[in-house]
């Protein structure tokens, strides 16, 4: 039993004075375009596709587990920070969580679908949870005690590894636009294309990086450039795709005047008729480039703050609205204390099982 230490609060006081805008907004591209979360997920959407039966029943699974089961929707605990951001740095708030089980207990408590983690957190107590909740194996990662750091996905783990622990899934990270992208779409489409042949459903992080998207404002956060990324993604078969919330756009056309040379392809009507600056817009644009839709985007929570509850609920009002099927949520739940961990997820969780926040 989790004692309450947060006192909850309405969807509409954690969003403050967005709260009008961000309930009512009517998107710009028409919801009429995508295909939606629902109960019939995986048979609407996945029969259809190239995907054999034992993944069908890994994602079957995946969408029937948790407080958001059956409902086309996802809550899932990431932990793979300890590799990412360093272990200090990411369990130092809050040292239970060097404890591998915990991991799983709060994921569980805060009723996740799934957990996200490293071979070795799952390896170390597979046999006592692997068929109480959903394991994904999180197969590559970027390690900082390298000198100079780098920024480079390297394989810790491979699917075979993946499937005897008894996952459902495997994630993998692709730095695109990095010189190194190449070489890891490479990596990874082999992964998920074995990953499938064994029965594992495949979640790809889909991030950006190079220091040319750093101009007057962060472009790794620009509707365009995340939007092409998803594209990619679901190209060698991601089957649901994790992205950073949009926050700014035209991403091409800042790299091409801060370095004055050609870059990448657009169109103006992506700003014009596809988007706006409205934040439900730029994640709209999102699913659009996640074949509208037909692959499921969750967006990534960010950073512990001291305003995480109004972050993260204004991040899943904003999914939701978009079209997109749920949030990943890491730091803002691991490190704080276990109670308001579970609170925070149960929070999130309230927002896609609301029938009054509606896609936009």
């Amino acid at each position: 039993m989790v004692t309450m230490t947060h006192k909850p609060q309405s969807v509409e006081s954690l969003l403050g004075k967005e709260a009008e805008d961000l309930l009512t907004y009517q998107a710009k591209v028409s919801k009429d375009l995508l295909h939606l979360p629902g109960a019939d997920w995986v048979d609407r959407i996945f029969t259809q596709t190239d995907r054999n039966p034992q993944v069908l029943r890994s994602l079957q699974q995946l969408y029937s587990t948790g407080r958001l089961a059956n409902t086309g929707y996802l809550s899932i605990l990431p932990v793979d920070q300890g590799i990412e951001h360093s272990a200090a740095a990411s369990f130092a708030p809050n040292p239970i969580y060097f404890d591998s089980e915990n991991i799983l207990k709060l994921a569980m408590e805060g009723g996740c679908n799934a957990v996200a983690t490293t071979l070795g957190v799952l390896g170390s107590i597979s046999r006592k949870y692997a068929h109480k909740i959903p394991f994904i194996v999180k197969l590559n990662h970027n390690e900082l005690l390298t000198f100079p750091n780098q920024a480079d996905q390297v394989m810790f783990a491979s699917v075979e590894q993946a499937w005897n622990l008894g996952a459902v899934a495997v994630g993998a990270t692709i730095y695109f636009g990095s010189l190194e992208s190449t070489r890891q779409i490479q990596e990874v489409r082999q992964a998920f294309a074995r990953a499938h042949e064994l029965g594992m459903a495949t979640i790809l992080w889909c991030y950006l990086r190079n220091d040319a998207f750093k101009q007057d404002q962060d472009y790794h956060l620009a509707a365009d450039l995340t939007g092409q990324a998803n594209h990619l993604g679901v190209t060698i078969e991601a089957d649901i795709i994790k992205q950073k919330l949009p926050m700014v756009n035209n991403g091409y056309g800042a790299v091409v005047k801060a370095s004055d040379q050609k870059y990448g392809r657009t169109d103006p009507k992506v700003y014009s008729e596809l988007s706006s600056d409205h934040p439900i817009d730029l994640c709209r644009y999102q699913v659009l480039n996640c074949y509208a839709g037909r692959a499921g985007l969750i967006n990534s929570g960010g950073s512990s703050g001291e305003n995480d509850f109004a972050e993260a609920i204004r991040t899943a009002v904003i999914n939701k609205r978009a079209g997109g099927c749920g949030l990943i949520s890491g730091r803002k739940t691991f490190q704080r204390p276990f109670e308001e961990g579970v609170q925070l997820f149960h929070a999130i969780q309230d927002v896609y099982l609301s029938e009054e926040v509606a896609i936009a």
